[in-house]
């Protein structure tokens, strides 16, 4: 981090399940320039499991809130040892796994406005702060119940996904807020405020009550993505007082106020230190890939993640919408795919005798459009859509039971890549002049693979490195919340960042192969669901 001493840092911290993560961003007086400054925290909670404790009855998944708290402090402890002059850092952000939710105690606003800087934050939020100690998170899938109710209120799952952004799903915090206010009254009437994990993370550093904004609320199935406010009829279907409870929720880019006067004194950060409004992992990491208006961004991991920047949502059954944490008038979605890497390495095994260079050769001896056949492998349940089982097909549609092993490669790898197309042009994506998309993830190694990506999607496929990605996106986003007010965009502060590589460009032919192969595939999706037989309990947990 050495560098001119006129300079500015700029931070960015997450708050995941496993650990506590800080990244900087430097300016100087002539150019933004950016480096990583990762500082990680391991496990601070020995009695978790990854960061988590899975409930007896294996559908409750809980992280204590004292984890974080702790982790924060090692973190900034850590930083401190290694020198770094926290007095230069002029704004900081950060991100919190999305859906996790805190309840602080009533009083717990006045001990966060008096914090002793003498103490760590551990012993000071040790007793009567949280009224309940253990946060639910993103695993849970517990609150079936309260999904349904939600649903029914709002006027079924399709009408809640047109208000909300998404159909209710059992992590998500309003279901999770449901849950503790029927299962444990005496708590809840005990809270004061309730926050997600970005929003407590941020109430940390300010010293107050930090808002909800309005990404991370999209995720909750309460906020109204289109007027930007509380849903008056999610909030009355899901908990009373709520709206007191959340507060109101401000833009993704807001300036929160000053830094807490205890972390001035207790590590140097500088008065003037503004902190900007955190939000959930997954829009922070839309901000870390430095996606514009239609970008699409593909994670090729053990699941497969899309991201993609929208004007215009079409909310589905599928998938999510959430406001866009860099533009407040632009929206973000999400969709999330489980047969990912893990189904390519199958079929790597069973067609290509596990060699990735054979597997590519058969991308590139296979002709685009692959003969007419097309499959569906989902070899778990699938999130999107929600199946199980593996299903071939024929140019006539006529089912078939296996694949010559190259037709096979190919039909697995389009097959997943006009999936990702089909939903996430549904949720509001067109392929245009300006399209790109960025590929990111193990795959995104493999330029055959990525050239499949670029012929189904018709569009110039990048590759860009963004490990932590939520992390960078945070401090990138603290350093735009200082301009944002005055007109400046995301892009145009974030312009000297390194740029994306060229990785793939369409073939010719490709729009006409996969424009019609699209057409054949949302047809042959809805035959696959429509002659599925119906998931089990378990399954549709695993869904959600």
């Amino acid at each position: 981090m050495a560098a001119a001493q006129n300079s500015l840092l700029f931070l960015g911290f997450d708050f995941s399940t496993q650990q506590v993560k800080s990244t900087g961003a430097l300016r100087t007086e002539e150019s933004f320039y950016f480096v990583a400054m990762l500082c990680c925290s391991g496990l601070v909670c020995v009695r978790t499991q990854g960061g988590v404790h899975l409930h007896a009855d294996r559908l409750t998944v809980t992280s204590p809130v004292l984890m974080w708290v702790k982790a924060l402090d090692l973190l900034l402890d850590k930083m401190k040892r290694a020198g770094l002059d926290l007095s230069r850092v002029r704004a900081l952000s950060g991100s919190g796994q999305q859906h996790g939710s805190v309840y602080w105690r009533r009083g717990a606003s006045g001990t966060l406005k008096q914090l002793d800087p003498d103490q760590s934050l551990n012993q000071l939020l040790q007793v009567c702060v949280f009224s309940v100690s253990h946060s639910p998170v993103w695993m849970d899938s517990s609150s079936t119940q309260q999904c349904q109710h939600l649903q029914a209120a709002a006027g079924g799952a399709l009408r809640l996904a047109e208000i909300t952004g998404s159909r209710a799903y059992e992590r998500f915090t309003g279901n999770q807020i449901a849950k503790v206010h029927q299962t444990r009254p005496a708590d809840y009437q005990d809270t004061e405020r309730i926050s997600l994990v970005s929003s407590f993370a941020a109430s940390l550093f300010l010293g107050d009550y930090a808002a909800i904004d309005y990404s991370d609320g999209s995720g909750m199935n309460l906020l109204d993505i289109r007027t930007r406010s509380w849903s008056e009829v999610c909030l009355e279907a899901s908990a009373s007082h709520l709206d007191r409870l959340l507060g109101a929720p401000l833009p993704s880019t807001s300036i929160l106020g000053p830094v807490s006067s205890y972390f001035v004194r207790r590590y140097g950060f500088s008065e003037d230190c503004r902190v900007v409004a955190f939000t959930g992992d997954n829009p922070a990491s839309l901000a870390g890939m430095r996606l514009q208006q239609g970008d699409i961004a593909v994670s090729l991991g053990t699941s497969d993640t899309v991201f993609l920047w929208i004007r215009h949502p079409r909310p589905a059954l599928e998938g999510h919408v959430f406001c866009n944490p860099v533009d407040w008038q632009a929206y973000m979605a999400l969709l999330c795919f489980k047969n990912g890497s893990l189904t390519r390495e199958r079929i790597r095994n069973e067609c290509a005798g596990g060699s990735w260079e054979l597997f590519s050769a058969a991308l590139r001896e296979t002709p685009l459009g692959n003969n007419g056949y097309i499959g569906f492998y989902f070899d778990t349940v699938e999130i999107t859509p929600a199946a199980v089982g593996i299903r071939r097909f024929a140019a006539d549609d006529r089912e078939v039971s296996s694949l010559g092993p190259q037709a096979e490669v190919r039909a697995l790898l389009e097959g997943q890549f006009l999936s990702r197309r089909l939903h996430a042009e549904r949720l509001g994506y067109s392929v245009g002049k300006r399209s790109r998309v960025l590929a990111t993830g193990g795959a995104s190694s493999n330029g055959d693979i990525l050239q499949v990506l670029s012929d189904v999607f018709d569009a110039p496929v990048y590759t860009i490195d963004v490990s932590d990605s939520a992390c960078l996106g945070s401090a990138y986003r603290a350093l735009h919340g200082l301009v944002a007010d005055s007109g400046v965009s995301f892009s145009e502060t974030v312009k000297n960042a390194p740029e994306p590589q060229l990785a793939a460009t369409p073939h010719p032919t490709a729009r006409k192969v996969y424009d019609h192969m699209l057409q054949r595939y949302a047809r042959l999706e809805e035959r696959v669901l429509r002659e599925a037989p119906p998931l089990s309990h378990s399954d549709q947990s695993a869904v959600l």
